[in-house]
């Protein structure tokens, strides 16, 4: 999101009884009820003659800088200011401040935008008709420069705000990932629980930003808590639900066709986007992206990306050129839809990679709860079921999650992010494809960065890589950091190419300044760190604490399932959002992909199935070790496994 300078920029459209049943989806009705994010209400201040009488807060004062009166106004730009000058809350500032300095502005939709300034700092700003002088709105705080705080129901989210567009798709969400065989299962409150993020948007979205940042904490705790329980192998209950696979994929198309058709026609391009086709148009012309002045007025600051965001709305600027103004941005729409089906296929391929892990694995195969004790022993038609299964799980959790379809509606860049993510463990059997796609995600947002340890020990724990093996022959084998060293290689090759277009201009210094500096030392109100600076002890604890944990989770556990590693990258993730000055609720896709592959994975072997697994996979791994040390291929056995994952 950029800071308070872009953001005076307004966006354009841009089997159970029944009774328990019932009541069971009473409570989740309620909860969702009030979950909903409701239009927000525009404040505005009754007119000037409504006024309580006998203010002793002096008059402010206009600057020199009056704008004519422009054709079709009935009020004057000093008349403007007279009537902005009785409203109630322009009135407590000047009795709080002083004389203030009034600044007329020709607003949109023939009106008056009068700022309030003390010490040269905007403290009030009041918007009225310029023909009736009829009062609109009255901001002070930080919702003088942050339009984002008001809540503006055209601003983010659009049609997907109206409750009958977010229950119906919560309530799908819900259901069909619900298993009505076993309703009180803790994967069940996981779904309300990201569906509770509901609860702060619904503050969000009636301006009140002091409640809204606050409600986002708990479920973030929680998830944290939760994904960090699966990372670590404790085993719990995942999604298993009781719809069919055919009705999930149906329902998924459905999904996929309703966002698409909801983008085109009612969405907005929020300065995001419009900072990505801004970029792709510079890029096609030849032109430099980073530094002062770069960018028009309009999205000053929108420079604060990495290069990898900008080639990737490349072709579709391409396509779609862009018309110098902050229109409906074709470009950006088309670039937010299909970083959107990326994710998208990333999600089906990523079910059918953990349906080949959990075969080749027998204990964690029968681990998942979906099918007979062994893969191993499976027919091919029972393993694509699987993954095909697992595909459409994921794939319905990501349509149907309102937050997926909030990134969309806002056509910004984060769905690019959670898509590199996901391919990233699509491929991760290769240290060297998981780094190129980690890289390259870090390089569009910086966030991906915390991800590198966790990615270079891959399946393995440091701790784990580092521990020597058996002695043969009186040599002890090298420590096994094959794999770290191939991601380490590929990482740098890939960051190493994208970072040459900002080396050559403006240069690397300025491109820090313009990216990541800019970004370390904004400020926002968009979280309790930025709305109550006495947190800063606080803060820095929470920042030490993610730091920590990005690196821990590199040693241990000592090995990691596919799935305990997407649940230790969600929960990484989440640490770092915990931590940060400006959180919103487009990073919620970022840390989505892994919590969705953490349930799907983390349920439990049937009774007995596990045990059963374990005994045929040791017996198995017995048979091959016995068949290739009389062949003679023990040796290159042993070599296949100390360049594993």
């Amino acid at each position: 999101m950029i800071p308070a300078s872009a953001e005076r920029a307004r966006q354009r459209k841009s089997r159970v009884p029944r009774r328990l049943i019932g009541g069971l989806l009473s409570i989740i009705a309620a909860l969702l009820v009030g979950a909903v994010p409701a239009q927000a209400a525009e404040a505005a201040d009754p007119p000037p003659a409504e006024r309580a009488a006998g203010s002793t807060a002096p008059s402010s004062v206009p600057s020199v800088d009056v704008p004519p009166t422009p054709e079709g106004y009935a009020i004057s730009g000093r008349r403007a200011v007279a009537i902005a000058d009785e409203v109630d809350l322009v009135r407590a500032q000047s009795a709080a401040r002083g004389k203030l300095v009034a600044q007329p502005r020709v607003a949109d939709n023939a009106g008056w935008e009068v700022g309030f300034f003390a010490d040269d700092v905007e403290v009030a700003q009041v918007t009225l008709d310029g023909v009736s002088g009829e009062v609109r709105e009255a901001w002070d705080g930080v919702q003088v420069a942050w339009r984002m705080a008001r809540g503006y129901p055209e601003q983010f989210g659009h049609k997907l705000n109206a409750p009958y567009v977010w229950i119906p798709l919560a309530l799908l969400f819900f259901v069909f990932l619900f298993d009505f065989r076993r309703p009180l299962r803790i994967v069940h409150l996981d779904l309300l629980v990201l569906l509770s993020f509901g609860v702060s948007n619904l503050f969000f979205n009636q301006g009140e930003i002091g409640v809204s940042a606050a409600a986002a904490y708990p479920p973030l705790l929680y998830l944290l808590g939760r994904m960090l329980w699966v990372g670590f192998g404790r085993r719990s209950a995942g999604l298993r639900p009781s719809a069919p696979t055919l009705a999930l994929l149906v329902a998924a198309l459905f999904l996929i066709g309703f966002r698409i058709a909801i983008n085109v026609v009612d969405s907005g391009v929020i300065d995001v986007g419009y900072a990505g086709v801004i970029g792709a148009d510079r890029i096609a012309a030849g032109e430099p992206i980073w530094g002062e002045g770069s960018f028009p007025d309009d999205n000053s600051v929108g420079d604060t990306y990495g290069p990898a965001n900008y080639l990737a709305y490349l072709p579709f600027e391409l396509a779609l050129p862009w018309s110098g103004e902050w229109d409906e941005l074709a470009a950006g729409h088309a670039a937010a839809i299909g970083f959107d089906l990326a994710t998208i296929l990333a999600l089906f391929f990523l079910g059918r990679a953990l349906a080949r892990r959990h075969r080749e694995a027998g204990d964690q195969g029968a681990g998942d709860g979906w099918g007979r004790a062994s893969r191993k022993q499976a027919s091919d038609a029972e393993r694509r079921h699987h993954g095909n299964r697992l595909g459409a799980i994921l794939v319905f959790a990501w349509v149907a999650f309102p937050y997926s379809t909030y990134a969309l509606q806002s056509n910004s860049n984060d769905a690019l992010v959670a898509a590199l993510l996901a391919w990233s463990l699509v491929a991760f059997a290769s240290p060297a494809g998981r780094g190129a796609l980690l890289a390259t995600a870090s390089m569009v947002k910086f966030a991906p960065l915390a991800l590198a340890p966790l990615y270079a020990a891959g399946e393995r724990g440091l701790l784990e890589r580092i521990r020597p093996r058996e002695q043969i022959g009186g040599q002890m084998w090298r420590p096994r950091l094959l794999a770290p060293l191939a991601f380490a290689g590929a990482f740098a090759l890939v960051t190493g190419l994208l970072l040459v277009q900002p080396a050559l201009e403006p240069g690397l210094a300025q491109f820090y300044e313009r990216t990541v500096a800019s970004q370390l030392e904004r400020e926002s109100p968009f979280s309790v760190w930025g709305q109550e600076p006495s947190l800063a002890g606080a803060q820095t604890a929470a920042k030490l604490a993610a730091a920590a944990l990005a690196v821990l989770v590199a040693f241990v556990p000592r090995r990691r399932s596919l799935g305990q590693i997407a649940a230790l990258s969600a929960a990484v993730l989440i640490a770092s959002q915990l931590a940060l000055d400006h959180w919103f609720y487009l990073y919620i896709p970022w840390f989505l992909v892994g919590t969705l592959v953490a349930l799907v994975s983390a349920s439990p072997a049937p009774p007995g199935a596990q045990l059963t697994a374990v005994r045929a996979s040791r017996s198995s791994s017995s048979t091959v070790r016995a068949s290739s040390s009389a062949n003679g291929l023990g040796r290159s056995s042993q070599k296949r496994s100390a360049s594993e994952r």
